[in-house]
């Protein structure tokens, strides 16, 4: 099912800019780091709206995560790497940790151990595009898009074009089926 098109995913990012902007009268030690594979993309589109709300553009870094799950036996014994790349230090940096849809927690604590590993920021705070609940450990969003009541054997994804040519938020029940 359907919860977001491309127009809604816009707004939405939007709505989230403007919060992060009002919030932070100074963004000049803000930072946006996005977790791979669409919370990167999501973070690259936050810096573009920031620009234009304030005049201001944030860093922007990528951040693999794939070593740091909990679950990395589960998944693959040979599990695929995206690479991490983030071109600025973020000792003493506001980072704005980015991700598309917050579930278990769980992808954010391994986003939280890699990115410690990589530095000491001042302050780190989480966006995230879709908030689902279902918490299996103490993580909130700073920023969220929106919310939406599922059940835990539903998955929710975010497509995005430059990944899979379209734009939208979809409910998947988890045989693959979209719920109508």
């Amino acid at each position: 099912m359907k919860v977001m098109d491309a127009t809604e995913i816009r707004a939405t990012l939007n709505e989230i800019c403007q919060k992060i902007v009002s919030k932070n009268q100074d963004l000049s030690k803000t930072c946006l780091v996005g977790i791979q594979r669409r919370g990167a993309i999501l973070a690259q589109r936050m810096s573009k709206i920031i620009s234009r709300l304030c005049g201001q553009k944030l860093p922007v870094g990528r951040l693999d995560i794939t070593l740091y799950r909990d679950d990395l036996s589960r998944i693959s014994y040979q599990p695929i790497l995206r690479n991490t790349n983030i071109p600025f230090s973020i000792d003493d940096k506001h980072i704005l940790l980015v991700d598309d849809v917050l579930f278990t927690g769980r992808t954010v604590r391994a986003a939280l151990d890699a990115l410690l590993d990589l530095g000491r920021p001042a302050r780190i705070e989480l966006v995230v595009l879709i908030d689902r609940n279902h918490r299996e450990l103490p993580i909130q969003a700073d920023y969220v898009g929106k919310y939406l009541a599922t059940s835990s054997s539903q998955m929710v994804e975010l497509k995005v074009e430059e990944i899979d040519r379209k734009e939208e938020v979809v409910i998947i029940d988890k045989d693959g089926q979209n719920e109508f």
